[in-house]
């Protein structure tokens, strides 16, 4: 490779990584304690916990959960219930002042779905988890800050192509990971940068790539309510406002029936985001750890309880659906969140070092310079 071409590729690395590190380290350092959620929230004592019940107790009927759910959170409406792998007698809900509420003004919390008990979730509603999330999310700037990060996202990407690029004429007269412990701490940290670099390599662009997909998570949603939700909708288009909707008891079965060989994932009540005035919307997925994350929307008439569709999914949708649970290492269980702890830990080595190379580098010609002068 001819230097000139060298330097255009060292300039866009340097400069796409300067812009880009601050807000990455805040990324990754937000990132560590979201692997392991669900490990704090039981050490900080903020995950649900169920009352012990004989093991053949029977589930209340939904229309019930629905009753207590609004009885808990008196003058709200239930939004969503949804349910979670590891806890099959519990069902989450969710509640706010008018089912259109925005999800950052809704409310959290658990059902036993034996008993329709109320069990507080405070790692949903607030606390140090949700100010993790939260930041590494959209920086509590809700839109704005999710695409902003989306763009950071993208220089991330860009360093990581254009470090790999440089890594190679960098490399001509060293042995594959050679660090020169003999040479100066720039030196030294130098190699230790490209080295752990290209060992994070895969990693990171998956992180990289799973993040940005995930923060236009907002775009991708609106984009399916605009496109396969509408068709969907359509029969429904000048219908009068409903005055009055079935109960909720036997959802569930009419949804299996639709949708065979699946289970439901959450369901949305009317007028939510994720459904229609006319519709509860329940969203069903497979059984294994990829169709877990995959959702097919089943829609049923809420007057009538008739299914009026059953959505295909669009792959933009499937794209999302991936990326969220890769993105934070949640598909191979405890090994791979450990896996994921330790590359988001040699992320942060990376990005400090690479601050620090800049920042000597920088530094040092002006030192050299002033000697010069003298």
């Amino acid at each position: 490779m001819k230097s000139k071409t060298i330097r255009r590729w060292s300039f866009v690395h340097t400069w796409t990584s300067l812009i880009c590190t601050l807000f990455l380290l805040l990324l990754a350092v937000t990132g560590l304690p979201l692997i392991f959620h669900h490990e704090l929230e039981h050490l900080l004592g903020e995950a649900p916990e169920l009352r012990e019940m004989a093991p053949d107790t029977p589930h209340l009927d939904l229309q019930q959960l629905v009753t207590a759910a609004e009885r808990h959170r008196e003058g709200e409406v239930v939004q969503y219930f949804g349910w979670e792998a590891d806890e099959p007698n519990g069902v989450v809900a969710i509640t706010a002042a008018t089912a259109g509420t925005e999800p950052n003004s809704s409310y959290t919390f658990m059902l036993d779905a034996r008993s329709g008990e109320a069990v507080e979730m405070p790692a949903a509603n607030g606390g140090l988890m949700m100010f993790f999330l939260r930041m590494h999310v959209d920086m509590f700037a809700g839109l704005p800050g999710k695409l902003f990060l989306a763009f950071m996202g993208l220089l991330f990407i860009v360093a990581i192509i254009s470090g790999v690029v440089l890594y190679a004429p960098f490399m001509r007269r060293l042995q594959f990971a050679q660090v020169r412990h003999g040479r100066s701490n720039r030196t030294r940290w130098l190699d230790l940068h490209n080295l752990i670099g290209v060992v994070t390599l895969s990693w990171a662009l998956v992180v990289g790539i799973t993040g940005v997909v995930s923060a236009c998570a907002d775009l991708v949603i609106e984009a399916w309510r605009a496109d396969s939700l509408a068709s969907m909708l359509a029969p429904y288009r000048d219908a009068p406002a409903l005055t009055s909707r079935a109960p909720a008891s036997d959802l569930l079965q009419i949804a299996a029936q639709a949708a065979p060989g699946m289970q439901p994932d959450f369901i949305a009540f009317p007028g939510t985001r994720f459904s229609s005035e006319h519709h509860y919307t329940i969203f069903m997925n497979g059984s294994s750890h990829l169709t877990s994350h995959l959702l097919t929307p089943v829609l049923i008439d809420a007057q009538t309880l008739e299914v009026t569709a059953v959505g295909e999914r669009p792959w933009y949708m499937d794209a999302l659906g991936l990326s969220q649970p890769l993105h934070f290492g949640d598909y191979g269980g405890r090994p791979m969140q450990i896996l994921w702890g330790v590359l988001d830990v040699l992320t942060i080595i990376v990005l400090g070092s690479g601050l620090y190379l800049w920042w000597v580098r920088r530094h040092g010609g002006r030192v050299a310079a002033r000697e010069v002068s003298e």
